[in-house]
């Protein structure tokens, strides 16, 4: 049997304020693409459909149109909710919704009901795992108290004992939405350790032929059956280097798997950047930026004047700044609490705004409203001071 695993579509987000409508829109053409050409079997989905639990109408256009688009391939398809989701609202309409062959998994009630699938070498059970935070599910599972590795391995558990019931030889396929231990996280990725001690072992898993997990944003391969697939599009420059794809397994008659990657559109490049602003502006080496998404963080020991306006001049994408002056032998890089060391409160306000306006001194009026300011505290102060204990 031929699955496509995927996860974390997060239809909705956009990137530093850059809407990703589009780009999610070619991914999700892309997929059903995929599905067509590859001959796909099933589609497995991991969680985190949405960017959201309230998505904006954009958002779900895009999910209600993949729907009826796979729908009418007749290529059963099996979704889960993620932490981003709100699993009631996503699994509205899901049993009848079921019967086009599109399987909404977001009940923690249903864990080990699963979907059925069929090929020449028998029957396949699909059990789809949504997010489970540990402080709405424990007393579902019979849990007094314990983390997200003691209510997924509680779900495991029913998993384990109704694949036990069913026939020899049936190859079980798990969906689930968590952070494995030895995964490797991005800065995009909202933490889910609310609730009890976020990662879960491997061996949770064990018992099953494949293991589609979602959450985490890299593509990577915790074991020949334990994957995630990671997200479709780049969420974070901390993705910069990642491979944006999805894995096409192929689950043989013995529950053996192998896997190949599928590799998804890129919008646009991303490029961190580091350096001076000179540098920047004038070496030919960052030429290959120039129509990237940048992130740029600036090493000039002295902030520059209008650095934004001037990268973008050369890098017109550039979406982020940030500031690390680089310390020299002359003039090392000293903490705020040095650098203002021994000032009274009002030059430390005038150096701020000098400092925020470049070039534009503190003007008459408001230097009398900042002394006004630092009296009136001051004043409070003291009378807070007098008043008996």
């Amino acid at each position: 049997m031929r699955l496509l695993h995927t996860s974390d579509w997060h239809l909705g987000r956009s990137f530093h304020r850059e809407s990703l409508h589009d780009a999610q829109r070619a991914f999700l053409d892309h997929l059903v693409g995929v599905v067509r050409s590859m001959r796909v079997d099933a589609v497995l989905v991991a969680g985190d459909v949405y960017d959201r639990a309230l998505p904006g109408l954009e958002a779900v256009e895009l999910f209600d149109d993949v729907l009826h688009r796979l729908a009418r391939l007749g290529v059963p398809t099996v979704f889960i909710s993620g932490n981003h989701d709100s699993a009631r609202r996503l699994g509205v309409g899901a049993g009848l919704i079921g019967r086009a062959g599109v399987h909404l998994r977001t009940d923690p009630g249903e864990c080990a009901v699963p979907v059925l699938l069929e090929d020449e070498h028998g029957p396949v059970a699909v059990y789809g795992l949504p997010y489970l935070e540990p402080t709405l599910v424990r007393e579902r599972f019979g849990l007094a108290k314990g983390g997200h590795a003691a209510v997924l391995g509680a779900a495991m558990g029913q998993v384990r004992a109704d694949l036990a019931a069913r026939p020899e030889g049936t190859r079980a396929v798990v969906l689930a939405h968590a952070f494995v231990t030895g995964g490797a996280a991005s800065d995009s990725e909202r933490d889910i350790a609310v609730g009890g001690v976020a990662a879960v072992p491997a061996s949770v898993f064990d018992g099953v032929h494949y293991a589609a997990l979602g959450h985490l944003h890299g593509s990577q391969t915790l074991a020949p059956h334990l994957r995630y697939s990671g997200s479709p599009l780049a969420y974070s420059f901390s993705e910069a280097q990642q491979r944006k794809s999805m894995w096409l397994v192929d689950l043989a008659a013995d529950g053996s798997v192998a896997a190949e990657r599928v590799d998804c559109p890129v919008p646009r490049r991303l490029a961190p950047l580091r350096d001076t602003l000179d540098a920047l502006l004038t070496e030919e080496k960052y030429a290959q930026a120039e129509d990237c998404w940048v992130q740029v963080t600036l090493t000039d020991a002295v902030r520059p004047s209008e650095p934004m306006e001037r990268l973008r001049r050369r890098f017109p994408h550039t979406l982020q700044l940030l500031f690390d002056p680089a310390e020299t032998e002359t003039e090392p890089v000293r903490s705020y609490a040095a650098r203002v060391g021994g000032r009274a409160d009002l030059e430390i306000a005038e150096g701020f705004l000098r400092h925020v306006r470049p070039g534009a001194e503190p003007g008459a009026e408001e230097l009398g409203w900042l002394r006004e300011g630092f009296e009136s505290v001051r004043e409070s102060a003291e009378r807070k001071a007098d008043l008996p204990r």
